[in-house]
């Protein structure tokens, strides 16, 4: 029987994507993403718990979150884990546990692209690309 490994996961960047690129001019995008669940305890009181994540995206994913993507922009993530495991300098274990993203959809609402008065609702825009599907560079049909 096959495993299930899917991540999907809605939430704000903690901070501007980290893009380096590899041998081969092979970009990858590197995020915190903070997920916030809110829920009442038995007095009623609010409470408010979040979660941190480390993003992986490759190629265009990583081209288009460089392009559009910063501090606090809202996202759908989906992805799979994966637990990468090295030795630091004093010879200790480590393991990190990270979210590989294979598709984004940008959630923020646009007020104004070119001038045009674009509002986007969530999901409006760019959506639902994936690392294979990011559009080129220079596309007269996007509104931005």
């Amino acid at each position: 029987m096959r495993g299930v490994n899917r991540v999907m996961l809605i939430g704000n960047l903690g901070k501007d994507p980290d893009v380096q690129y590899l041998e081969g001019n092979i970009a990858v995008a590197k995020f915190s993403l903070a997920t916030t669940e809110t829920y009442k305890d038995r007095t009623g009181k609010l409470i408010s718990q979040t979660e941190w994540h480390t993003v992986v995206l490759w190629r265009g994913l990583a081209e288009l979150a460089q392009k559009y993507l910063h501090k606090g922009s809202l996202v759908y993530i989906e992805g799979r884990l994966r637990t990468r495991s090295w030795e630091d300098k004093e010879g200790n274990k480590k393991f990190a546990t990270e979210v590989v993203g294979d598709n984004l959809i940008m959630l923020d609402k646009r007020n104004d692209v070119h001038g045009q008065g674009f509002n986007g609702g969530p999901g409006e825009g760019l959506e639902g690309f994936t690392g294979a599907d990011a559009p080129p560079e220079s596309n007269p049909d996007l509104p931005f």
